[in-house]
């Protein structure tokens, strides 16, 4: 599984991050990205409710 956070959308509400700490963080721009390339099967789940959780729609999750 991949996640990807639109940086048009992101509204920096830190939603994600504190979801899915272990795979959402703070990028330079102070908006959430996705750290790791490939979301470990035990937090496929979190980062699936990060991206249920996103205010805006601006993460994808495949």
């Amino acid at each position: 599984m991949h996640a990807e956070v639109d940086q048009d959308l992101c509204i920096s509400c830190g939603a994600c991050i504190d979801t899915c700490p272990d795979v959402f963080s703070w990028n330079n721009d102070e908006k959430a990205h996705s750290i790791v390339d490939e979301v470990p099967s035990d937090l496929e789940d979190l980062a699936s409710e990060a991206a249920d959780g996103c205010p805006t729609e601006a993460i994808s999750v495949n």
